[in-house]
């Protein structure tokens, strides 16, 4: 198969825009992304189109694919809609990967789109609770936050966590995402604020979740045949991985790992020919904060029971081994639920080639994102690479 580039991304601000509707979301989002191209792009050049939502509400159901795309210029390619809870635009952007590495496309955009904050609440609560088992789950009674709350206190019971540890990982992408003019809470936080916000679901509290937004993201990938066409100093796509899970949290070996995150990781890694020590940052999914930490194991940067360590020495900090989240992460960036993993591969992209601002990783030649479905019934992971200049 023919190698993938992203040559273009971009997102537009994730938070509470209730007079935008989720057209209008990701047509900002898609001319974001041809804006960033280097040597620029005609919408007539784009082969296909992939969108992520989960569709809150019922509202972006349907033809919501094509909808959003012919709002946004793009007429007549093939446009669709994948949904996979959380994860949908990170599958959005594997699919235009594929779309580009298989040969049928040699120019694709991958993007996701949500519109939350105008849902009733009592909308929201159940358009999220189907993120999870809906069966035994969610008409039981348990929530989003409750589910990764059991994971949680799991995880406590088993290793040597704290909340302060949770709440350590708020104030990192607190202070990560008050440098990040697109994020949706990008405030700086304390640890004593942090660890003392109301409860939502024991032991996660306020500052261990993040907020329900609006926004919208979009990726151009390019095949090898024509990415010169638009940029000298092209972002690889080097390895790509996605893996499933029981969708149930009771129906696992464990609480206290995603077996998704896992193999997707190594899948990815495979594909690079890289480890997890050689990655420069990463991007992921921190939904809760106990999320954070899963996945500095599942991804392979520390053993079992070691992520509350990595915390305390700063190995996860901006200026760290391995700096993780520096967008703010899911936590302060913001979770439009579809547009997530796109805007996850679009700080990558910004990382990668140097226009991150102020909260720019140096010399940052090797990125992860890591975008999780639910409680991780699903999970994909992209390794990118800055390549030199061709």
């Amino acid at each position: 198969m023919r190698d993938a580039y992203i040559i273009g991304a971009g997102q537009t601000p994730f938070g509470a825009m209730p007079d935008k509707s989720y057209r209008s979301l990701f047509t900002s989002a898609v001319a974001a992304a041809v804006s960033s191209v280097p040597n620029g792009i005609d919408d007539d050049e784009i082969d296909e189109a992939v969108v992520g939502s989960l569709g809150v509400g019922g509202r972006q159901l349907g033809l919501s694919g094509p909808a959003a795309t012919e709002h946004a210029g793009l007429h007549g390619i093939p446009s669709s809609r994948i949904e996979n809870a959380c994860a949908a635009s990170g599958y959005a952007v594997r699919q235009a990967v594929q779309a580009v590495k298989s040969g049928m496309a040699d120019v694709a955009i991958g993007g996701g789109v949500e519109s939350m904050t105008d849902m009733s609440s009592d909308v929201t609560k159940y358009w999220l609770g189907v993120s999870g088992e809906t069966e035994w789950e969610r008409l039981t009674g348990t929530t989003f936050s409750g589910v990764y709350a059991q994971m949680a206190s799991a995880y406590m019971d088993k290793y040597d966590a704290t909340t302060e540890h949770l709440s350590m990982v708020a104030v990192k992408n607190h202070a990560n995402g008050a440098k990040n003019p697109k994020a949706h809470l990008g405030f700086e936080c304390s640890l004593e604020d942090a660890v003392n916000a109301p409860v939502v679901a024991d032991p996660l509290n306020l500052y261990h979740c993040c907020p329900t937004s609006d926004g919208g993201a979009a990726v151009l990938v390019a095949s090898e045949d024509v990415v010169d066409q638009y940029t000298d100093d092209p972002i690889r796509v080097a390895g790509v991985g996605a893996a499933s899970e029981r969708v149930g949290l009771f129906q696992r070996d464990t609480y206290t790992a995603i077996s998704s995150s896992e193999s997707a990781a190594q899948s990815a890694y495979d594909q690079a020919g890289i480890d997890p020590g050689d990655l420069d940052f990463a991007e992921v999914h921190d939904c809760f904060a106990i999320a954070e930490l899963l996945a500095y194991e599942d991804l392979g940067f520390c053993d079992r029971g070691k992520a509350p360590s990595m915390l305390e020495d700063g190995k996860t900090e901006l200026d760290g081994e391995i700096p993780v989240n520096a967008s703010g992460g899911l936590k302060s960036k913001g979770h439009p639920i579809g547009a997530t993993g796109a805007g996850q591969v679009t700080e990558a992209f910004k990382q990668l080639s140097g226009k991150a601002g102020d909260r720019q990783v140096e010399d940052a030649t090797l990125g992860l994102t890591h975008n999780v479905g639910g409680s991780g019934g699903g999970a994909v992971v992209h390794v990118l690479e800055r390549e030199v200049a061709r």
